[in-house]
């Protein structure tokens, strides 16, 4: 089922029009729920185990519209892990600093080291979305940082760093439900902004540069999941499936004891 929502390579243009963004697989919120509820349970179990053998990193790249989830599938599909090595980075407008360099400098820095897991809540990838469909880059610029982020990515891969990318995928309608609801109450109001109806005024152009985007951008070292997400709960099930099965298949083991046990035994019982 994973490998439905993988793409790890096109030969050809993809449309976000062929993908349907409520699509559960057939499946329902009940059917998953034992099977979910282990899967978090493997996933801290993973982590630790990540976390103590030191060799590699995994970057999670969530991307997608406002309104589509990317700090709900923080909060509740990767929640409970050890925090001493997860962490999320989430990048702003670019500094003036940040902006003296080449785009992808304020972003190397932020890569997990070995043992930990960052999530980027959006990403490099902004620089060939939010630049090109606000025209501050031209077409060309895009394709030549397509080939830039192409070669970084597998620059990362090749150092053991492990790159999953979502991006999560809502209906213009869903989107509108919600930011009605950010409105409406006022427990939400602060998560509104009237950039939001500027930005939706450009969803066309948006889905435009994300399917550009997962058609440069897919490949063997770092494939782009599309994952389905006007059903909040499906979305984190298949999202956490997919991390857990990437960590699983590294067949990680806890570092062995240095030193003989014996004497080390023998030492503490002295001390």
């Amino acid at each position: 089922m994973i490998n439905k929502f993988t793409i790890s390579s096109s030969d050809k243009k993809l449309s976000l029009k062929e993908f349907k963004q409520d699509d559960t697989d057939k499946l329902t919120k009940d059917d998953i729920k034992e099977e979910y509820a282990k899967l978090k349970e493997k996933f801290i179990e993973l982590q630790e185990r990540f976390y103590a053998s030191k060799k590699y990193g995994l970057l999670i790249i969530l991307q997608g519209m406002d309104c589509s989830g990317k700090d709900g599938t923080v909060k509740k599909a990767l929640m409970g892990v050890n925090p001493n090595g997860f962490n999320v980075e989430n990048f702003k407008v670019p500094t003036q600093e940040e902006l003296g360099h080449d785009y992808l400098w304020r972003i190397h820095k932020k890569i997990p080291m070995k043992g930990n897991i960052t999530v980027f809540n959006r990403s490099y990838y902004e620089d060939v979305l939010v630049t090109r469909v606000h025209k501050t880059i031209d077409d060309d610029t895009a394709l030549s940082r397509f080939q830039e982020i192409n070669g970084f990515e597998k620059y990362l891969v090749n150092n053991n760093t492990i790159v999953l990318k979502f991006f999560l995928h809502i209906s213009k309608e869903f989107q509108k439900e919600k930011l009605e609801n950010r409105l409406e109450s006022p427990e939400k109001n602060w998560k509104f902004s009237e950039a939001d109806l500027n930005e939706r005024k450009l969803w066309e152009r948006y889905q435009e540069c994300y399917s550009d985007v997962i058609s440069n951008c897919s490949t063997k070292e770092a494939p782009w999941h599309v994952i389905p997400s006007n059903h909040r709960w499906f979305r984190d099930y298949i999202i956490l499936k997919i991390i857990v099965k990437t960590i699983e298949d590294l067949k990680l083991e806890y570092p062995g004891l240095k030193g003989n046990m014996e004497a080390l035994i023998q030492e503490l019982k002295e001390s």
